[in-house]
């Protein structure tokens, strides 16, 4: 599928990989997701597309940058507060401009978090342009 993007620099197997010190600004009563002093799942969840920032974004062509589209991940194991938390992710497919990557989380103990990551890749100009479309006039 021909996208007019170059991404040449990009081929299956590439990892990223990211990690944090959890917080009480990190759990879930600070971010809204629920009452338990533990890693919040969305907090887990930025950590995720963190790692596959990590994996790939320094390789798309000048202009570009990819932005999440679809998260399937499941938070099996509650950490926390003063545990590390790694997350890995590893790119599995090309689509077109769509990237899919593998992607899990684990703290200092176990796997805490699995699943499935997609992200796109748009010409950073043409998608502001689009965006600002959708702002109101003043």
């Amino acid at each position: 599928m021909a996208t007019g993007i170059d991404l040449s620099r990009l081929h299956l197997g590439l990892k990223g990989t990211t990690e944090m010190l959890v917080g009480e600004e990190h759990t879930a009563p600070r971010v809204g997701s629920g009452r338990i002093h533990v890693l919040a799942t969305p907090v887990m969840l930025n950590l995720i597309e963190a790692a596959a920032l990590a994996c790939a974004e320094h390789l798309l062509p000048p202009g570009h940058q990819s932005l999440g589209t679809h998260l399937d991940v499941r938070h099996i194991a509650a950490t926390p507060v003063g545990m590390k938390v790694y997350a890995s992710a590893e790119l599995v497919k090309i689509d077109g401009r769509t990237l899919s990557f593998r992607v899990e989380a684990r703290d200092e103990a176990e796997l805490i978090g699995d699943g499935v990551h997609e992200r796109v890749v748009v010409n950073v100009e043409r998608f502001d342009v689009r965006v600002q479309r959708k702002v109101p006039p003043r």
